[in-house]
């Protein structure tokens, strides 16, 4: 069986109790300064985690236009978004730091200590020897700064988007197989045990962990694999505690790291791949789901620790909202890249602080 080709990953989901303000501190400080889409409507379609009931909502899709993946700051307005209950420690299962990448660790660590960002760390090493810094945004979401090669266009911030996600397992192994065989990430950078001085400022950071550091061996391709670039995944498995589920006793939506979203070619190929990998799908939004401003087919499937992974078939974008310019990928070969220009075009989209 051909398996679906991935672009990359398309966006990171983050649960926020005010939408518009997370919107200016990630565009300020992270550079995530273009809207892709937004929307306020009724989220009907995630029942299985929204506790079968539809909430209203409104999210942004925010990009930088360097390069990585986006953010979709998503917020409930039917219901108050609740925050986790009980302090996040290292190891804890799910999504527990998002990776940004940087042209420059120490530039990115002094402008942003120059806004007055919740810097948790200084400037460490990683377990590979390279800098890296960590931070929390005002909603207590922790993120890692890491050093990247890989870049699209021009940003305002010497930062791009979401490249990579720290993850708590309970099972590297199995965890390790699952993000191998369905996501493509199946080279280890690096795999260690111990206690590590880049994570001794997180709650627990100063117990033993196991982890993975994973990228993918061949490069991604499809429509937005050049501005989507290069990922990895971080699998920390904690060895001195019983971990806690991030979203237990929670929705979906609710604050915090909600999904990580890939770009897909093709949602019927992929389908059939999880089912044959034991990790069917959970949700699928159809072919013709609407956001307003773009279209897709989105689905979901669950990795074995139930963290909620997305899948998006983009059928239209708008490229430049204010010329009514609206871009239909579904007349295109799935597996090309688009124009580097048409995808710079974007800028004239950007939010001006």
């Amino acid at each position: 069986m051909s398996k679906p080709t991935i672009a990359g990953i398309q966006q990171v989901g983050v649960g926020i109790p005010n939408v518009n303000e997370a919107f200016k501190w990630y565009a300020k400080h992270f550079g995530m300064d273009i809207p892709i889409f937004e929307e306020a409507a009724e989220a009907n379609l995630m029942l299985p985690y929204t506790g079968g009931k539809s909430h209203m909502r409104h999210a942004i899709l925010a990009i930088n236009l360097k390069g990585g993946g986006g953010f979709e700051i998503w917020q409930y307005t039917s219901r108050k978004p609740e925050p986790c209950s009980f302090e996040l420690q290292l190891g804890d299962l799910g999504f527990y730091c998002a990776k940004m990448k940087t042209s420059d660790v120490k530039g990115s660590y002094e402008f942003l200590k120059s806004k007055n960002v919740n810097l948790i760390s200084e400037i460490v090493k990683d377990p590979n020897g390279n800098d890296t810094f960590y931070l929390r945004d005002p909603w207590s979401n922790l993120f890692q700064v890491v050093k990247s090669d890989s870049w699209f266009g021009k940003g305002l911030q010497l930062t791009g988007g979401p490249s990579g996600m720290m993850i708590g397992v309970s099972d590297i192994e199995k965890s390790k197989k699952f993000y191998s065989d369905i996501l493509g990430y199946d080279t280890v950078i690096y795999d260690k045990q111990g206690t590590f001085d880049d994570l001794k400022t997180f709650p627990s950071g100063t117990h033993k962990v196991h982890r993975v550091l994973l990228k993918h061996s061949k490069p991604r391709i499809g429509a937005f694999s050049k501005l989507l670039g290069a990922s990895e995944i971080e699998l920390v498995k904690t060895l001195e505690r019983t971990p806690k589920k991030i979203f237990e006793n929670r929705l979906w939506g609710d604050q915090g790291f909600i999904h990580l979203c890939f770009d897909i070619s093709d949602q019927k190929t992929m389908k059939i791949l999880c089912a044959e990998k034991s990790h069917p799908f959970t949700i699928d939004g159809g072919e013709n789901f609407d956001m307003g401003e773009a279209a897709g087919h989105f689905s979901y499937i669950e990795d074995p620790d139930g963290a909620l992974i997305e899948f998006v078939q983009t059928k239209k974008i708008p490229i430049m909202k204010k010329l009514g310019w609206y871009l239909d990928l579904r007349k295109r070969d799935a597996s090309k890249p688009l124009p580097d220009w048409m995808l710079k075009a974007l800028k004239f989209n950007r939010v001006k602080e």
